[in-house]
């Protein structure tokens, strides 16, 4: 189904929900794309609706795969602007990926931290129809 619908772009185009579908990208994050200018605005038809062609697809699967590795906009839009160089070095490219590598290496130990204080606090929790809970208390505390 997917290469049926990138044929289509390359041929004749796709529509903006046709074009979601292709990149994995929502219809509601590629006008966000368009908006914030990281990517071109699509040709648009006589009618005026949006037409997407495989360059474009290319360009949202790019995206969704970065958005899947937690990177932001302002570093895909780096990354895209490296991409689009013929020239670029590859150590840029590397130092972007390693400082997003080490983020998501700090964002796990913080959510390992939160889950192992949760996990202590519901086993504290007697879950009894009486008062008091010492999950609330803690939050409360906080």
């Amino acid at each position: 189904r997917d290469a049926a619908l990138v044929l289509a772009a390359l041929v004749v185009g796709l529509g903006l929900g046709a074009a979601a579908r292709a990149s994995g990208v929502s219809v509601k994050m590629i006008r966000y794309y368009e908006g914030i200018k990281l990517i071109a605005p699509p040709v648009r038809s006589e009618s005026g609706y949006r037409v997407y062609g495989l360059n474009d697809i290319h360009n949202l699967r790019f995206i969704r795969r970065a958005r899947d590795l937690g990177f932001s906009v302002d570093l895909i839009r780096e990354l895209v602007a490296l991409w689009r160089r013929s020239g670029r070095a590859s150590s840029e490219v590397k130092k972007i990926a390693t400082r997003q590598a080490d983020l998501l290496k700090a964002k796990i130990a913080e959510l390992q931290a939160a889950r192992t204080s949760l996990a202590k606090l519901a086993h504290a929790c007697a879950a009894s129809d009486a008062g008091g809970c010492p999950i609330i208390a803690a939050f409360d505390a906080a």
